[in-house]
């Protein structure tokens, strides 16, 4: 905060990597198997729609809905390179981020492995 420009804006972002590279780090620290494919996010679309209409019926929220998919769709890779040199930000790997997250998620019942 004492770094910073007034009126500069900063994206305190880490590695830009893919759904795929994520799952394939996730897998290596979980000690589990890589996903063997990849749905289609069309299908994953049409999957998301139908459960819009089921969960309107149930009342239980969908674990997937089609604006969920569109941003799937975007590319979300952003640089923090005005934040290394402005103001020192030194991210953590995505490795070290998920070895920390993944068992506290599993710690809480979110997710297993």
């Amino acid at each position: 905060m004492d770094k910073g420009q007034p009126g500069e804006r900063y994206l305190l972002t880490g590695e830009n990597e893919s759904f795929k590279q994520v799952f394939d780090i996730a897998a290596i620290i979980t000690k589990t198997n890589r996903p063997r494919f990849s749905i289609p996010l069309g299908l994953i679309a049409a999957y998301g729609w139908v459960m819009v209409q089921f969960c309107r019926i149930t009342g239980k929220l969908p674990v997937i809905s089609p604006p969920a998919v569109n941003v799937f769709r975007h590319q979300w890779a952003y640089s923090c390179e005005k934040a290394k040199v402005e103001l020192g930000y030194n991210p953590r790997s995505l490795k070290e981020g998920l070895e920390e997250m993944l068992p506290w998620l599993k710690s809480l019942g979110v997710i297993q492995y």
